[in-house]
């Protein structure tokens, strides 16, 4: 039987880490500080699409990665929350993006902006499969409380905005993020639209739990609470672009800190002072779903260059 190695966090980034591990053949466990469904993953909009990360030159290679994984997730959309849902990023011209366009089967262009046919995940399902497929494959979860990195022979981190304190690295910081759910009154397609002038955002999720509207994007808030007048302006920007959702009635408010990490996602590994391998695997800022399966099989793999299988 080979060591067990830690991963430590429990959001999309660490459940796809731990899985990846776990299937193929490491014992694998995962502390989280938070229960999964209370993880920064669980409150995410979760549309596939680069958004808020870097560097540039990795993103492309990582979200592909993850976005074949979740054409095949969606097959099973009840199990997996994973569905390809059609919608508009307006404002933005194919010319725009990346290389990583040219990989993405049906994007097409139009006065409006980019139209596609891409994943939207509802989190709090796909938390739960994923839980269930690392436990399938032999892996374990448990709630923990980390005060510093643990000196064990293999850990992986995956700790998001909490490797501000843990590492330390003090180039992690929030984004905040606040959303509104309100009852679907018939919107089947999704849209977003950016103002590069300020932190607002305009997008709404058709989700089966409801239609979700956002948003913010303001830079190094911690603040948790939901603030009303915020929640009222997404609300009217979100019903310029879709006039039913004015009048729909609001079931709850969230808000979400982007792990955005100032020189970009860090996957790497180090020898700590005992002796053991230390991988790194956060900083994902807006984008951790968009990336966590290409980013999980690159650490993943550093990972498992020291452990035998069991």
């Amino acid at each position: 039987m080979s060591e067990q190695m830690i991963v430590l966090g429990g959001g999309v980034i660490g459940l796809t880490t731990a899985v990846v591990l776990a299937e193929s053949g490491r014992n694998v466990r995962v502390w989280s500080r938070d229960p999964v469904g209370e993880t920064t993953s669980a409150v995410a909009g979760a549309l596939w699409w680069p958004y808020r990360i870097e560097p540039a030159g990795r993103v492309g290679e990582w979200a592909l990665a993850s976005l074949r994984v979740y054409e095949e997730l969606a097959a099973d959309p009840g199990r997996t929350g994973v569905r390809l849902v059609e919608g508009l990023q307006a404002g933005i011209r194919l010319s725009e993006l990346g290389p990583w366009a040219a990989e993405v089967d049906g994007l097409r262009q139009s006065a409006q902006g980019v139209h596609a046919r891409i994943p939207l995940i509802d989190m709090p399902v796909h938390l739960a499969w994923l839980r269930g497929r690392l436990e399938a494959a032999g892996g374990t979860i448990e709630r923990r409380a980390l005060d510093g990195l643990p000196d064990a022979p293999v850990v992986v981190n995956c700790t998001g905005l909490g490797a501000r304190t843990l590492v330390p690295d003090p180039g992690m910081r929030p984004v905040r993020g606040q959303l509104v759910v309100v009852e679907n009154p018939g919107v089947t397609e999704w849209y977003t639209s950016v103002d590069h002038a300020s932190s607002d955002t305009t997008y709404f999720f058709p989700q089966p739990y409801g239609l979700l509207l956002g948003g913010t994007a303001q830079d190094d808030d911690w603040d948790l609470a939901p603030d009303p007048r915020v929640a009222e302006e997404i609300v009217a920007r979100c019903a310029l672009v879709r006039p039913e959702i004015a009048g729909a009635r609001v079931l709850a408010h969230r808000v979400g800190l982007r792990p955005v990490r100032d020189a970009g996602v860090r996957i790497e590994a180090e020898t700590t002072a005992s002796g053991g391998l230390l991988v790194h695997n956060y900083g994902h800022g807006g984008a951790g779903v968009t990336v966590a399966w290409g980013c999980a099989r690159e650490a993943a793999a550093l990972a498992a260059s020291r452990t035998p299988l069991r």
